[in-house]
C-alpha cells in the first residue's frame, strides 16, 4: 500500500499539534510496508485459526485430541468453497465491527459508541458473557456495567479474549497502551480475572511487532497483568509445566486440566472458563515453539473452547512473522485463489455488517494504527513507498470522557447510602452536581452519594463530568423508597415452591449448580447474587404455556404502592416473564388487579433471548391498595433451543428478590 501525499501531510500536522511529544521518550521505528504485512498476517492468521479450529470446538474435554496432524480444515473446506472466501465467526466479526467504529469515530471510540454498534449489529449468535452483556445493553446499561460481576453472571467466561485483539493490532509497540485499552474493552463483557487473558494477549500482540521470540512475548504478557492476579499465576504455572514435561504436552495438559477444569470451583467450572482456555493457549504456544502449523494443531488438540485459542494464537503468530510465516496452503486452500482467502471476508453472522475485502480491512487497520501512533507522540516520515513510523512506546491510554450507566442506588428511608456514580473508567475525572435537588439527607462529593435519606420519592438531578478539556452532563432520577416490608410477611406465595432438580439436571444450564436455590424462600432474604441466590420455577417437563406468580401474605392489612422484582440469571432456553401484572386480595378474598400499573423500565418488547437481561430490577408502581396479600403474576417464556436436552423443558422464571413497599 502507498500512503498518499495528502495523508502524509495530514498525519504530519497531526503530529505537530499533538500534546504528546516523543522527545526524551523511548521510541521504536517500523517501516510502513512491514507494518502492513504484519497486520495482514494477523487478520489472515486469525481467519485461518478460527476456521481451522471450529470443527474441534468443545470436542476434547476429558482427553486431548489425537496427534493425527495436520488436522486441516475438514468440513470447513466446503464452506470456504461455498462462500468463495473466508467467512465470519465470533472470533473475527466483532473485531471487524470494532474496526468500522474506529474508522467512523477515531481510534478511541467510547463505550457508548461501541454499545450502539453491539445493539445494532449483534442480534443473534452470541453466548455466555457476550449474550449477557447484550441483554444489559438493551436494558439501558452501558459498559463496564454490562460486564460487571454483579450483573453479568458469565463475567469469568472466555468471551473477551477472542473479540478484542484489534485494539493491540492497531497499537504496534505501545505495549502498556494496548494492555490498558484491551482491559478497558474487555470490561464490556467481563470482570475481575475474566479480563486478564485479554490483557495478556493485548500486550503480546503489541510487542510482537518488534519481538519474535514466543517465550519473551509470554513474559511480556505476564508483566502486563496484575502482579497478584489469577492469570499471571496460571501463565507462570504453564511455563513450569513446560519445563517439567519439555517433550510431553499431554502430561502438561493433564495437570492443567485437573487443576483448572476438574478441580475448578463449582461457580466458575465450565469448558468456556477464561482462565482455563488462556492456560490452554499458553501451553500451545510453548509446545508449538514458534512453528505456525504445530502451534495451530496444538491449539486445537489441547481442547476445550479451542477454536478461540487457535484464532488468537494464529493471529499472534501472524504479527510475529508476517505473511511469509503463514503456510500458503492454509490461506490458499481452494484452487484458483490468487490472494489470501480470495481477498473476501463474507459476513454470515452479523446484521448489516458489510462483506469486506481483506485487503481493505488491512488498509483500514493500517490507517488507524498510523493515526493512533502519531496522535500519541509518534511521527510518520520518509518518501511514499518508503515511509517509516516512529512509535512512542510509552503512550498511555486514557478512556474517553463519558458517563457509565448502570444500576442506581437502591435507597430506603433511614438506611445509610454510600454509592459511587463513577467506575474505574471515569474515576479520574471531575464530578459536580449542576442542577436539581438531592433527596433530603444526602450529599454529593467527587462522584459519591452519601448520607441517610429521610423522605421517600423521586429526585431529579443533573451531574457534570469533565477532564479539563471536555464537559458533559447527564440527568438521573433518584428513587428513595420506604422500608421493604417483604421480610415481615407471614407467608410466601408461589405456584412453584421447589426447584425440580431432575429437570434442571436434564438441561444444558450454564451456571454452577450452587447458584440455584432449592426453594422459593430466598426471594426475601436480601441476597441478589452468589451461591443459592437464584430461584428457578422449574417444574415437570412440559411444553404447555405456564403462568408464574410470586407474592406475600400478612396477618394484618398492609398499604402497598410499589413492588420491585429483581430477576436472576437466565438460560438460553428461558427464565423470563413475557408479561407482568400485580394482583391483591380484596375484602372478599378475591384476587383483583391493581390500578394504574407502571413498570420501570418496561419489560423488553421482544421475547428474543438476546434482549433479556440477567440480574436487573423492575420497579412496579400502582395506586395504593390495602390488603393482606399481594403478588406479581405473568407468563413464563417457553424458549425453543438448539440443544436436544432442553427442547421439552417447561417455561420457568428466574427470581432473586421480590421487595414490597408502602
Amino acid at each position: 500500500m502507498k500512503i498518499s501525499g495528502a495523508v502524509i501531510l495530514f498525519l504530519f500536522l497531526l503530529a505537530l499539534s499533538s500534546t504528546h511529544t516523543a522527545l526524551g521518550q523511548k521510541t521504536r521505528k517500523i517501516e510502513v510496508r512491514v507494518l502492513r504485512d504484519k497486520i495482514e498476517a494477523e487478520w489472515v492468521g486469525q481467519m485461518i485459526g478460527n476456521i481451522y479450529g471450529l470443527p474441534h470446538e468443545g470436542k476434547y474435554i476429558n482427553a486431548p485430541g489425537a496427534e493425527t496432524w495436520p488436522y486441516g480444515y475438514t468440513k470447513n473446506l466446503d464452506k470456504l468453497k461455498k462462500y468463495d472466501g473466508a467467512f465470519s465467526d465470533d472470533d473475527t466479526d466483532v473485531e471487524y465491527m470494532y474496526l468500522l467504529q474506529m474508522m467512523k469515530f477515531g481510534a478511541e471510540p467510547s463505550y457508548t459508541q461501541l454499545r450502539e454498534a453491539w445493539m445494532y449489529h449483534i442480534r443473534d449468535r452470541v453466548w455466555l458473557a457476550n449474550r449477557a452483556a447484550l441483554g444489559l445493553m438493551h436494558f439501558g446499561y452501558t459498559p463496564p456495567f454490562t460486564g460487571s460481576k454483579a450483573l453479568n453472571p458469565h463475567w469469568y467466561q472466555i468471551d473477551p479474549q477472542l473479540i478484542n485483539e484489534i485494539w493491540a493490532v492497531t497499537a504496534p509497540g505501545m505495549v502498556s497502551y494496548a494492555a490498558s485499552k484491551s482491559d478497558w474493552a474487555a470490561r464490556i463483557t467481563s470482570d475481575e480475572w475474566g479480563v486478564e487473558p485479554t490483557i495478556f494477549y493485548g500486550a503480546m500482540y503489541s510487542a510482537a511487532y518488534f519481538e519474535t521470540d514466543i517465550n519473551k512475548l509470554i513474559e511480556t504478557g505476564i508483566k502486563a497483568l496484575p502482579a497478584n492476579g489469577r492469570f499471571a499465576a496460571t501463565a507462570k504455572e504453564m511455563i513450569d509445566l513446560h519445563a517439567k514435561y519439555p517433550a510431553d504436552w499431554k502430561a502438561a495438559r493433564k495437570e492443567m486440566a485437573q487443576k483448572y477444569y476438574i478441580d475448578e470451583p463449582d461457580m466458575t467450572k465450565t469448558i468456556w472458563n477464561a482462565n482455563l482456555n488462556g492456560a490452554c493457549a499458553v501451553l500451545a504456544m510453548l509446545y508449538g515453539g514458534g512453528d505456525f502449523q504445530h502451534t495451530l494443531d496444538l491449539s486445537c488438540a489441547i481442547g476445550f473452547d479451542c477454536d478461540n485459542q487457535a484464532a488468537t494464537v494464529a493471529g499472534l503468530m501472524g504479527v510475529i512473522n508476517g505473511m511469509k510465516g503463514l503456510p500458503e496452503n492454509l490461506y490458499l486452500p481452494v484452487d484458483g485463489w490468487k490472494k489470501p482467502f480470495n481477498d473476501k471476508y463474507i459476513n454470515i453472522t452479523r446484521y448489516d455488517l458489510p462483506d469486506g475485502k481483506i485487503s481493505e480491512m488491512v488498509d483500514q487497520s493500517l490507517k488507524t494504527a498510523i493515526a493512533l501512533a502519531v496522535s500519541k507522540g509518534g511521527k510518520l516520515s520518509g518518501k511514499p513507498g518508503h515511509e517509516v513510523l516512529t512509535i512512542n512506546t510509552e503512550a498511555v491510554f486514557n478512556p474517553p470522557v463519558e458517563f457509565c450507566l448502570g444500576p442506581l442506588p437502591q435507597m430506603e428511608t433511614g438506611k445509610p447510602v454510600d454509592y459511587n456514580f463513577y467506575t474505574e473508567a471515569n474515576k479520574v475525572y471531575n464530578w459536580s452536581l449542576v442542577a436539581g435537588t438531592l433527596p433530603a439527607g444526602l450529599s454529593f462529593t467527587k462522584g459519591k452519594l452519601t448520607g441517610i435519606p429521610t423522605v421517600a420519592g423521586y429526585s431529579k438531578v443533573t451531574l457534570q463530568l469533565e477532564n479539563g478539556k471536555e464537559k458533559i452532563t447527564h440527568d438521573f432520577n433518584l428513587l428513595v423508597r420506604n422500608i421493604n416490608i417483604a421480610p415481615s410477611a407471614d407467608t410466601i406465595l408461589a405456584n412453584v415452591r421447589q426447584l425440580n432438580e431432575k429437570v434442571l439436571d436434564s438441561c444444558w444450564y450454564t451456571f454452577g449448580k450452587s447458584m440455584y436455590a432449592k426453594n422459593v424462600d430466598v426471594i426475601n432474604d436480601g441476597k441478589t447474587t452468589g451461591p443459592g441466590s437464584v430461584f428457578y420455577s422449574l417444574a415437570a417437563k412440559s411444553k404447555i404455556p405456564k403462568v408464574d406468580y410470586y407474592g406475600y401474605g400478612w396477618k394484618t392489612p398492609q398499604k402497598i404502592s410499589m413492588i420491585a422484582l429483581h430477576t436472576g440469571c437466565l438460560e438460553e432456553f428461558g427464565g423470563w416473564f413475557t408479561s407482568l401484572n400485580v394482583q391483591y386480595i380484596n375484602e372478599d378474598g378475591k384476587w383483583m388487579p391493581v390500578e394504574k400499573i407502571l413498570i420501570t423500565p418496561p419489560l423488553p418488547k421482544t421475547d428474543i433471548v438476546f434482549f433479556q437481561p440477567h440480574f436487573v430490577e423492575y420497579v412496579i408502581t400502582f395506586n395504593t391498595v390495602e390488603t393482606k396479600a399481594i403478588r406479581i403474576i405473568g407468563d413464563a417464556k417457553i424458549q425453543d433451543h438448539w440443544n436436544k436436552y432442553t427442547k421439552q423443558v417447561s417455561g420457568f422464571t428466574s427470581v432473586t428478590e421480590l421487595s414490597v413497599y408502602h
